[in-house]
């Protein structure tokens, strides 16, 4: 499970709506605690991908030294990454699932017409084969 905290899930939104109608990345730091995840900070990153960007991703990987640095000097982890699906349900597609890494959560939020519209994680086998849904809790679905 992953639950993210109220700060971190508004900069992963904001960042989502802000990069519509393209597609936005971005990494997740915090804790792990047994099978539960929690992600305290979200640290939004530019999208390089080259071609068109309304459904493709490209994490700079200067943004993912940065990120490991920063969650080490926090004495946290790098949790995942998460992205948007501008116009699109949140799923995990075949593109995420070639270019995921396992272990890490992956965070799917969906933006419909510049809205929030849902989000769902997921969480890739060591093969790249397939990807488990994954429990989220963000702060406004806490039960």
């Amino acid at each position: 499970m992953i639950r993210i905290e109220r700060e971190a899930w508004r900069v992963m939104v904001d960042h989502a709506l802000a990069c519509f109608p393209k597609e936005c990345c971005g990494i997740m730091i915090g804790a792990v605690d047994g099978d539960t995840r929690t992600a305290s900070q979200a640290v939004p990153c530019a999208n390089v991908y080259e071609g068109d960007q309304k459904d493709r991703f490209q994490l700079d990987p200067k943004d993912q030294v940065a990120a490991e640095r920063k969650a080490r000097q926090l004495g946290l982890n790098v949790l995942g990454f998460f992205h948007s699906h501008p116009n699109e349900d949140a799923y995990f597609s075949a593109t995420d699932l070639k270019n995921s890494w396992p272990w890490y959560s992956n965070v799917v939020v969906s933006i419909r017409d510049g809205r929030f519209s849902g989000a769902k994680s997921f969480i890739a086998s060591e093969d790249q084969a397939s990807a488990a849904p994954e429990e989220l809790h963000y702060y406004d679905s806490e039960s």
